[in-house]
């Protein structure tokens, strides 16, 4: 059995360009997706977030529509409810890496908030990247990267190949025009890789110890590979 960290924003809203606050948080599949997948192959789950704080999760990510339908959505909400560490989390400050064989990054607009400037979670990043450990990352989960700096002010992830939600995808939402800034674009600006596939379909990237996914779709796969590299 694996012990299995996951790092989820605190914050419930993503402040726009014109300072109005976009009600947001974790994106429910995000969670869910490898929630039920390390569950059923008997991982321990912990989840940390900044500061402790309860994680809120979008609630436009609950409804029938961004889940395929009342059914998809009503597993999706079943499975958040059974994820009892939600409700529990530890601080992400105070994290110690070398009790996890893996760490996972979900997304959902908060991390464009909270974790794409916490320098703690930007430690713990550079630090699982060098350690070997499947690290994966999925839809805005990569704006915790640019906080991923090292001492000489570069980049830890600069080079690497990273899957991340698209400017083309903020577009189809209807949020681009509105961002103070776009995740794939400032990804490019840090020195990612990013390998950007279709709008809306699972696109997995993996470099190494690397795993990251596009978008909500490539939850699921993102987490096969995570249990592909814990075995």
């Amino acid at each position: 059995m694996s012990k299995i960290l996951f790092v989820l924003t605190g914050a419930d809203h993503w402040t726009l360009a014109d300072g109005t606050k976009h009600p947001t948080g974790f994106w429910a599949e995000e969670v869910a997706a490898p929630y039920e997948a390390f569950t059923a192959a008997g991982h321990e789950l912990v989840v940390a977030t900044p500061g402790g704080v309860v994680p809120t999760v979008d609630r436009g990510s609950l409804a029938p529509e961004a889940n395929g339908g009342a059914e998809g959505a009503a597993r999706v909400t079943a499975a958040l409810d059974a994820f009892a560490q939600l409700r529990t989390p530890i601080r992400l400050e105070d994290v110690d890496l070398a009790e996890y064989d893996a760490v996972l990054y979900p997304g959902g607009h908060g991390p464009m908030e909270d974790l794409a400037v916490n320098a703690d979670s930007g430690r713990l990043l550079v630090d699982a990247l060098a350690s070997g450990k499947p690290l994966a990352v999925v839809c805005h989960g990569p704006a915790a990267l640019l906080a991923a700096v090292r001492e000489d002010g570069t980049n830890a992830f600069a080079g690497r190949r990273v899957a991340a939600f698209t400017d083309a995808e903020e577009t189809q939402v209807g949020l681009a025009d509105k961002a103070k800034w776009l995740l794939e674009t400032r990804l490019r600006e840090a020195g990612v890789d990013v390998r950007a596939g279709e709008s809306w379909a699972p696109n997995v990237v993996v470099d190494g110890n690397l795993i990251t996914g596009q978008n909500p779709a490539s939850s699921a796969p993102l987490a096969a590979e995570v249990l592909k590299a814990l075995n």
